[in-house]
């Protein structure tokens, strides 16, 4: 007897769902998304408001995006994901459609449906698809995890702590004053 083959979804299928219905893509498997509570969108609103502002205001040329925002991490039609806040620093990574291979930072805000994707499924994907630095925001735990996956480097944050940007030498983000 034949063992049963699991489907295999690609990009394609995730713009089939149905309207109103979000989905990540990971080697092929599809990954429903809950909708964010509104402790979530405010902390993705406030880090997206201070890193546009501060590369606004540093004259740079990376670009800031807060989901959905789609993003092709590899060079196939298996792998779609809507990070939380994607920081692009090569503009010839962005298309209409959003970004095709994987940004600079990437940052994701935990929920309660998330975390095995954002802890580990995630964090793999980026790490083998060139993302530079990873920020996982954990409210719940009172928890930021930074990683610096150019160096294989990890640090431990509260959200009472200001937290330094790897891919810059000077952002600084003070989770202090952030209300949650």
């Amino acid at each position: 007897m034949p063992l049963l083959k699991e489907k295999v979804y690609t990009i394609d299928d995730i713009y089939l769902l149905p309207e109103g219905k979000r989905a990540e893509l990971i080697d092929g498997q599809l990954y429903d998304m809950a909708p964010p509570n509104r402790r979530h969108q405010m902390l993705v609103s406030e880090l997206h408001y201070q890193i546009k502002d501060y590369i606004r205001r540093k004259g740079g040329s990376c670009e800031v995006y807060p989901a959905p925002f789609a993003v092709k991490l590899n060079a196939d039609d298996k792998t779609y994901v809507e990070p939380d806040i994607s920081v692009i620093c090569n503009p010839a990574k962005l298309t209409e459609e959003g970004c095709t291979g994987a940004p600079d930072w990437i940052i994701e805000v935990v929920s309660p449906a998330s975390k095995r994707m954002d802890y580990s499924i995630k964090l793999f994907k980026y790490r083998t698809a060139g993302v530079r630095e990873y920020w996982i925001l954990d409210a719940d735990k009172n928890r930021i995890i930074v990683y610096d996956l150019d160096n294989d480097d990890m640090d431990d944050f509260s959200f009472s702590d200001v937290v330094k940007s790897r891919i810059y030498d000077d952002l600084m983000i003070d989770f202090s004053k952030i209300k949650i």
